[in-house]
């Protein structure tokens, strides 16, 4: 049945409106409306404050706080294997690296390692997927740039020693642990190992089928400790 259109419409303005409130006496006057609100302000004045002197008075933030990304410095160099992964991870595309290999004893290390701070935007995407718990989010929400060469954080900046972020890894060793069991085992150990040497049957020479049945025979292979959930 298509309506007419013609024919007014009920509205709250209507006295004839059946879902009309009507408001009391002292409804209409809005007078304890206004003194509810001047109480509420009275009492606000005697409140305690909270606001800090900045920057004479500066907050620490907890350890879930995430702050500036940093790189975890451990035994005088950085955790970082330059596996890439956070970069690929990064939203915005704020990370950059170079990575490059010694010799004796083989690591795989970051060469090169820049974070534009500009673009950051404090996700903890990078400290999610990071392998190594190389980069993670620091306590530092102070940053001040005079230009926007001066914003990109190469490696020198981003270096923070292990012992100034015990708080923080301490913190993702407890979530980690919460989401994932007792399946997480991080080695406090610095990683001393390119990405070669994860398998001790790798062979450059190998050609793509053989890779893929060596890959099935490592799949096979029984583990060397049996993991409880």
């Amino acid at each position: 049945m298509q309506k007419n259109l013609e024919t007014p419409a009920a509205h709250s303005i209507n006295k004839d409106y059946s879902r009309e409130r009507k408001f009391s006496f002292m409804e209409n006057l809005y007078l304890p409306e206004i003194f509810k609100g001047l109480l509420y302000t009275f009492k606000q004045m005697f409140a305690p404050t909270f606001t800090m002197n900045y920057p004479e008075e500066k907050w620490v933030p907890p350890a879930i706080f995430r702050g500036r990304p940093v790189l975890v410095e451990d035994e005088g160099q950085a955790r970082c294997v330059s596996c890439g992964l956070c970069a690929r991870a990064c939203p915005p595309l704020a990370i950059s690296m170079q990575a490059s290999e010694n010799e004796d004893p083989k690591e795989r290390y970051p060469e090169k390692f820049e974070i534009n701070m500009l673009r950051c935007i404090y996700c903890g995407f990078c400290e999610e997927v990071c392998p190594e718990e190389a980069i993670v989010m620091s306590q530092d929400y102070d940053i001040v740039f005079e230009s926007r060469e001066d914003a990109v954080y190469d490696k020198q900046r981003l270096l923070v020693p292990k012992e100034d972020l015990t708080d923080r890894l301490t913190y993702l060793r407890k979530y980690r642990n919460n989401q994932f069991g007792q399946f997480w085992d991080f080695q406090e150990e610095n990683n001393i190992h390119s990405v070669r040497d994860r398998d001790s049957d790798w062979n450059t020479g190998l050609s793509l089928v053989d890779l893929l049945e060596q890959q099935k025979k490592n799949d096979a292979s029984k583990a060397s400790n049996n993991w409880s959930v």
